[in-house]
């Protein structure tokens, strides 16, 4: 693996400089005693995922230019050093151990959960501080002082879609179509059923598939003759966008919903498909057309630099970066033992939302709800559990 970029600060403006440099041994400087703040970062910037890692590090490098340009933290400039993990556990605990090699002051990422998981083990042994912004699977954090996330998680994502299904749908009849390879799939889906039971919704189907599978249509023509109000299908939108036109074409007429990792879908669905998802919702970390100024902004500049939308793994990646400068600014170092305590203590209001850390380095914090409109996300309601 090699290193794919690295961000210098510069005193100038918006200029970045990339390099493909790696540290010798022996020769990694105290970050105390630097004039940057060295971040590393565990990024899928190729395979499969690429498309998340890339969404993510954007919206890092973001933040990352905005903070140098103003004063950087403490006074010193930000120095960014990425890694490329591909989404494999394997590439990305070799991207922690280099990036402990360089000692940096904190790592931002990895970007997926079974990466995110198997580092996690690794870096609570060496107290390095850890934001995984978007990695969702509950035991990433679970028992370990310096690991935190920025996204909700899997069962918390899952308890909220049953909310949003009662209350706000009102639906009566609930359905499951569900990922088995998948633990983020099984998280979400475990949870909602929990949460459905206790809300009294008639869960009429529980149906699964396999990470190779692309016909669903012995599931689906289960689903349809339970006839549900609301269907969830908790997976990523490659998988949606296979999905969905094989349930309208078993006549299943109930509302989809979904969790974050719909993000995306209308970008990979056919065009002339995408009114088979038009109404269809899922929970996010924020809203493109939120009404909220600083989100405007944020939009407006990512727009302007990436001629392109952010997603939610560019917001989440973006405060993710913002939390750690808060963090270290407080901290008034970059001593990884007290930044740690600093995240753990955090009161933060960023671009995803204003939260604190639970006992488990878990955000609480609200859900946006999305709808699919016209080929377009809109904003469609805020839901949060107790």
């Amino acid at each position: 693996m090699k290193k794919t970029k690295k961000l210098m600060a510069l005193a100038f403006a918006s200029i970045f400089a990339f390099a493909g440099c790696q540290a010798k041994d022996g020769e990694s400087k105290s970050t105390e005693n630097s004039d940057t703040v060295k971040i590393g970062a565990i990024i899928p910037q190729t395979g499969p995922v690429s498309n998340y890692g890339n969404s993510s590090e954007k919206g890092a490098l973001l933040a990352v230019e905005e903070i140098n340009k103003n004063g950087g933290i403490n006074g010193k400039k930000i120095e960014w050093v990425s890694y490329d993990d591909k989404g494999e556990i394997t590439d990305s605990t070799t991207a922690y151990n280099k990036l402990k090699g360089e000692n940096v002051a904190a790592i931002v990422g990895p970007i997926t959960s079974k990466p995110a998981l198997a580092v996690s083990e690794i870096a609570k042994k060496d107290k390095i501080p850890m934001i995984t912004p978007t990695g969702t699977q509950v035991n990433i954090t679970e028992g370990k002082d310096n690991i935190f996330r920025t996204c909700f998680t899997d069962p918390y994502q899952g308890k909220l879609l049953a909310i949003f299904a009662s209350e706000n749908q009102k639906a009566k009849k609930v359905a499951i179509l569900r990922n088995t390879s998948s633990d983020y799939s099984n998280g979400i889906a475990d949870e909602f059923k929990k949460e459905a039971e206790k809300l009294k919704l008639d869960l009429v189907a529980d149906e699964s598939y396999g990470d190779n599978d692309n016909d669903f249509k012995a599931q689906l023509t289960k689903i349809a003759k339970a006839s549900p109000d609301v269907l969830l299908i908790p997976d990523y939108y490659e998988k949606i966008a296979l999905i969905v036109p094989q349930a309208r074409d078993a006549g299943i007429k109930a509302k989809f919903i979904g969790s974050d990792g719909w993000d995306g879908v209308i970008n990979v669905m056919d065009k002339s498909q995408l009114n088979l998802v038009d109404g269809s919702c899922f929970s996010n970390h924020f809203a493109l057309d939120s009404a909220d100024q600083r989100v405007k902004d944020f939009v407006k500049k990512f727009k302007d630099k990436n001629k392109e939308d952010p997603s939610a793994f560019s917001a989440l990646s973006y405060d993710t970066v913002y939390l750690l400068k808060q963090a270290m600014e407080e901290a008034k170092s970059e001593d990884k033992e007290k930044v740690v305590e600093k995240i753990k203590n955090i009161e933060f209001d960023g671009i995803t939302g204003k939260f604190k850390f639970n006992e488990d380095n878990n955000p609480i914090k609200s859900a946006s709800m999305m709808e699919i409109k016209d080929g377009a996300y809109k904003f469609n309601s805020t839901v949060k559990a107790d």
